[in-house]
C-alpha cells in the first residue's frame, strides 16, 4: 500500500514511533500490541502534516482521529473523523476521506463503539488507491 506523499497529496503522516523515540518521557504512544491490534471501528489518532498557503509557515501539523474501516496485512485504512483546522472544506481531504496508515503512525487509541462501527461501514468521501 502506498503511503500518502506530501508532494502528491498535499499532506502526509508523521511517525508516532519516531516522535516517541525522540522524546520518550514527554511523548507517550500506545504500546505495540495495541497499535498492531486495531479492529474495525476503533479510533486511532495520527499526526498529519498539511500543506497550507502561507509563505512563512507552509506546513500545518494537526493531530486528528480516524476510524479504522479496514485491516489489511498489518496496515490500516481509516476514515478521517476530524475537520482539519488549517484548511477549508474540500472534496479531497476532509471528514470521511479514507486514510492509509500503519501501527507506527498511531499516537492514541480509543476502542470502537456502536457509532464508530456504523461509520466504518459507510462509503468514504474519497477512497485511497489500492495499488
Amino acid at each position: 500500500m502506498r503511503q500518502p506523499d506530501f508532494d502528491i497529496e498535499g499532506w502526509a503522516l508523521r511517525s508516532g514511533v519516531e516522535a516517541h523515540e525522540s522524546a520518550p518521557a514527554s511523548f507517550w504512544i500506545p504500546d505495540e500490541p495495541t497499535r498492531t491490534g486495531l479492529h474495525i471501528g476503533d479510533y486511532a489518532k495520527l499526526i498529519f502534516e498539511i500543506s497550507v498557503d502561507d509563505a512563512d509557515h507552509p506546513v500545518s501539523v494537526e493531530r486528528m482521529w480516524v476510524i479504522v474501516r479496514e485491516v489489511e496485512r498489518g496496515r490500516y485504512f481509516g476514515l478521517l473523523d476530524n475537520e482539519p483546522d488549517a484548511i477549508g472544506a474540500n472534496d479531497e481531504f476532509w471528514v470521511g476521506t479514507e486514510i492509509p496508515f500503519g501501527p507506527e503512525h498511531v499516537i492514541d487509541f480509543q476502542p470502537a463503539d456502536e457509532e464508530s462501527i456504523a461509520l466504518a461501514r459507510t462509503a468514504p468521501l474519497r477512497c485511497w488507491p489500492r495499488d
